[in-house]
């Protein structure tokens, strides 16, 4: 059984991820690895918060390992900052690999083996070719809620941004969009399901948007919310 990493981006794919390689077993999942932007303090891409992040490691009882790039990082610096993560964690606890949630983009996948390769280590893809119809609805099915925190207005509304991630959202979404948003459409922050030891306590705040393009939803952890 390999000791490995599970690439978190907080959303619903990661959620998945994680539940399919705790139910087959294969492998031992040490930690939870995600990549949080200087000054933003919030999980890149995302958007959500830290001390979400921070909560929803907590909930599925895994070491949370973040990786920290400056805003606007290029990929040099993206790359040489996940490299001294993750051979630190292969040196102080055996890690030989990370798994990740993508489901059938062919060039991130290479990609990602091949930047694992040099460092020796292997990716892991337990939801690769899953049907992403089929792979959303069981995400509903098995009891796991998503929030959508982020949502790329040139290829889908803004008006579903802050959606519920149920059924209602997957009949509404156009036939041009993945149900999983995996063409980088839209964006989701986990809160409850089977992996969680604990529902999350999310409160949704103003929308933003950025680069005339991109819309976030604002996430509060409830204490923040309310003021306390």
């Amino acid at each position: 059984m390999d000791s490995i990493l599970l690439s978190w981006s907080g959303g619903k794919d990661s959620s998945m991820a994680l539940w399919q390689e705790r139910k087959a077993g294969r492998n031992r999942i040490e930690g939870i690895l995600t990549t949080v932007t200087e000054g933003y303090e919030r999980i890149s891409i995302h958007g959500v918060r830290r001390d979400l992040l921070e909560t929803q490691a907590e909930s599925v009882g895994l070491p949370l390992h973040v990786v920290t790039i400056p805003q606007d990082s290029d990929n040099r610096t993206y790359e040489e900052r996940m490299r001294r993560v993750l051979l630190q964690s292969a040196s102080e606890r055996g890690i030989s690999g990370v798994s990740f949630g993508d489901l059938f983009l062919e060039d991130i996948r290479k990609y990602r083996e091949g930047r694992l390769g040099e460092i020796g280590m292997k990716a892991h893809f337990p939801l690769w070719k899953m049907d992403t119809g089929r792979l959303a609805r069981r995400f509903i099915e098995l009891g796991f809620r998503a929030i959508v925190c982020c949502v790329d207005t040139d290829l889908l509304d803004g008006r579903f941004c802050g959606a519920e991630y149920d059924e209602a959202f997957l009949r509404a979404l156009p036939e041009s969009v993945d149900p999983c948003g995996e063409n980088g459409e839209f964006h989701t922050f986990a809160y409850d399901g089977p992996i969680f030891t604990r529902p999350l306590a999310a409160v949704r705040g103003e929308k933003v948007l950025r680069m005339d393009r991109f819309l976030y939803c604002d996430l509060l952890p409830s204490h923040v919310a309310h003021g306390v």
